[in-house]
């Protein structure tokens, strides 16, 4: 490893930490309404499935750029996203043994989509940072999936203890959503100019 090539890979963790936060609440929030046995399988499952597409996708991140309205495709599927955690969290809410009433599928199908849609400035960020250097750009995902998947784990054992932490979570997603469906809107309003 040469000294650029770590020079790269160390940039790439720093984007991938500092992007990757909000994706453990998101992921957090998707386990909260497991067993708890059942929490883990579903963070190392869905983890897994969004980082092997997320390094798929980040292979292919230079052709990604040129594509117009992906980000507000992302964002209209994280949006998605929140409506089907505020219904979980309502249904939660009204029923006060509400615990175990998501199976493991939704949970995993809810952390892939959930972490594809919010991964995509990820994805193209750590891209760029990499450079040519594909072999930076995996070790670099795959070690920020194994911090997200630690992180959710936290955050859902918070969530079990404190619900009001899964409302102010679901606040951060709706924001990041909107953050991505203006900027998404912006991107192709520019381009049909």
């Amino acid at each position: 490893m040469t000294l650029l090539e770590l020079g790269l890979l160390l940039q790439v963790l720093f984007i991938d930490v500092a992007l990757a936060g909000d994706n453990a609440v998101v992921i957090g929030m998707a386990v909260a309404g497991l067993p708890a046995r059942r929490q883990h399988q579903a963070i190392t499952l869905g983890v897994s499935a969004a980082a092997l597409i997320r390094i798929a996708l980040a292979l292919l991140a230079l052709r990604l750029l040129a594509v117009i309205g992906l980000t507000l495709a992302g964002g209209l599927l994280l949006l998605w996203v929140c409506w089907r955690m505020y219904r979980e969290l309502r249904g939660q809410h009204r029923h006060t043994a509400g615990r175990g009433n998501k199976t493991l599928a939704q949970a995993v199908l809810q952390i892939t989509l959930a972490d594809l849609s919010m991964s995509l400035d990820n994805i193209l960020a750590v891209a760029g940072a990499a450079h040519a250097h594909p072999w930076v750009l995996v070790i670099g995902l795959v070690v920020s999936v194994l911090l997200t998947g630690l992180a959710a784990s936290l955050v859902a054992r918070l969530l079990e203890r404190y619900r009001w932490i899964a409302w102010a979570g679901l606040l951060i997603v709706l924001y990041v959503a909107g953050k991505m469906i203006w900027e998404g809107t912006h991107q192709v309003v520019a381009h049909m100019q």
